[in-house]
């Protein structure tokens, strides 16, 4: 596991070599999420053309919402500016970004296969993951009885980190944290195989299981 957690999430790697730069700027940790937040409404905006071009250079723009979507954070350490909106403003991008994904994703989809099924999944897709951000302001908001919010660092990997001692753990640690720092890769590749519209039954069944661990497993102990 010690090897896996130093290779992953790939993003992670990335976003140390791209932060320097964004540090010798006078942009604020806030202002990366507002332009994360931004191109991932964009993201869904191309994505909904349909086109393979189109779709290929939609899942470019989908990289560049991870990419910042992890220099904030860095950033926000690395300038003092964590905050308690800081936090929020980063969780509701998140949201906003990947319920723009799905949707527009199923609705290009479906205008390239006149098949309602495929917009459905789309929205499906989009309402998992608006019932696991608000299941993570619930899981914030009990937090913060606890602590102070400011001092809470959501994006450190290593902090918050809880042993995984058993083989469920491990797989949970895979499946919500593997997969989700990177799922850009995996939409990259299948975008330039053509193949992206394989994530939206897939996203429709994984983003209800990805929202009940995070209910059940308290999963903000395993959050990115």
């Amino acid at each position: 596991m010690a090897e896996t957690r130093a290779t992953f999430p790939i993003i992670r790697h990335i976003s140390a070599r791209v932060t320097p730069f964004l540090l010798k700027t006078p942009i604020c940790a806030n202002h990366i999420t507002l332009i994360s937040i931004l191109l991932g409404l964009t993201a869904g905006i191309i994505f909904s053309i349909g086109e393979f071009a189109t779709t290929l250079c939609a899942s470019i723009v989908f990289f560049l919402v991870y990419l910042l979507d992890h220099c904030d954070g860095e950033v926000a350490r690395a300038k003092s500016q964590a905050s308690k909106f800081g936090n929020y403003f980063d969780t509701f991008g998140d949201w906003i970004s990947h319920a723009a994904f799905f949707i527009g994703l199923g609705y290009g989809t479906y205008t390239t296969s006149n098949n309602h099924f495929w917009f459905w999944m789309g929205l499906a897709a989009a309402l998992g993951a608006t019932i696991n951000y608000f299941i993570s302001i619930y899981l914030c908001s009990q937090k913060e009885q606890e602590e102070d919010l400011s001092a809470v660092d959501e994006n450190n990997y290593e902090n918050n980190r809880q042993q995984l001692e058993t083989r469920i753990e491990v797989a949970l640690f895979i499946f919500r944290e593997l997969f989700r720092a990177d799922f850009w890769l995996l939409v990259l590749i299948l975008a330039i195989l053509d193949l992206v519209w394989i994530l939206l039954p897939a996203s429709a069944i994984g983003a209800q299981a990805y929202w009940i661990t995070q209910l059940f497993t308290k999963g903000r102990q395993y959050h990115v």
